[in-house]
């Protein structure tokens, strides 16, 4: 069993996976990101400083939202985060399409690919018996 520390009110909590906070303050959480999303559906040109103190939630909150890819914006909202390679100001994410894209081809010639699709191998299945195999 791995009990830690809630970051957030510091109660004793089983930790399972994801952030450090317990299930209680995880569902304050959840509430928190539903009265935000609400308030930019109804208030879309607000800025990230009234949606921070009319929802009462840290501008750092909604950031980490906008680059979990939870919040989108429209083109006319002024909310934006910089991108994390260039610093070009985007909507949502980590990173703009120009530099996801020079990361996706720079992965692509680091394993050889070069734009060419990669199949999957073939696998010769010599046995035809369907049951369950069990190491002894």
């Amino acid at each position: 069993m791995n009990v830690k520390n809630c970051r957030k009110c510091g109660k004793l909590f089983n930790y399972v996976y994801g952030p450090v906070i317990c299930p209680a303050c995880k569902e304050a959480l959840e509430a928190k990101f539903q009265e935000v999303k609400k308030y930019i559906q109804q208030h879309g040109r607000a800025t990230m400083e009234e949606v921070s103190e009319d929802c009462d939630v840290d501008t750092a909150q909604i950031q980490q939202w906008i680059r979990q890819e939870r919040l989108q914006f429209a083109d006319d909202s002024p909310i934006q985060v910089a991108c994390e390679m260039c610093g070009k100001m985007i909507r949502s994410g980590r990173f703009c399409p120009q530099c996801k894209d020079q990361m996706a081809r720079k992965l692509n010639s680091a394993m050889g690919l070069s734009g060419v699709m990669v199949e999957e191998p073939k696998h010769d299945n010599k046995r035809q018996d369907p049951r369950m195999r069990f190491l002894k």
